[in-house]
């Protein structure tokens, strides 16, 4: 078994069991919320999911992503990364590992992903995904 998934498992168990973790992330699907390589991600219980939250989810049977919910219907949800223009991922909320509550940046500087001004701009982010790529583009070029 790959050693990351080893390490992120047991990363989800002391979640399972109430605790904090924080975890560095990889990618660019969360950009510009997070930055993958750069930053990390604090860990914790999923309970009281809703639209806008991120979360660990293991996608497709195959992988784990930390994506945003973006559509809940029932048990079922659609994930999306604040970095992809067009796909997304479904899981249901059984999936769900762990809710990502702070990001946490290389001085541990952390930062609520769910203050009012972060999710406005995550809700206004979503409503840009016409031109997202455009801007995504300019991003990575600065």
């Amino acid at each position: 078994m790959d050693k990351d998934i080893t390490i992120l498992e047991e990363a989800i168990g002391l979640v399972g069991e109430g605790r904090k973790v924080i975890f560095p992330v990889n990618g660019s699907s969360m950009r510009p919320f997070i930055v993958g390589g750069q930053e990390s991600v604090e860990l914790e219980s999923p309970t009281a999911l809703g639209i806008g939250d991120v979360v660990l989810a293991w996608v497709d049977n195959c992988r784990y992503v930390v994506h945003r919910i973006i559509v809940m219907e029932g048990d079922r949800l659609i994930l999306q990364g604040d970095g992809n223009v067009y796909g997304v991922e479904h899981c249901s909320t059984g999936d769900v590992k762990a809710k990502i509550t702070y990001v946490v940046d290389r001085h541990g500087r952390r930062r609520n992903l769910y203050t009012p001004w972060r999710q406005f701009a995550a809700r206004l982010w979503f409503r840009l995904r016409p031109i997202r790529k455009y801007i995504l583009a300019i991003y990575k070029r600065i």
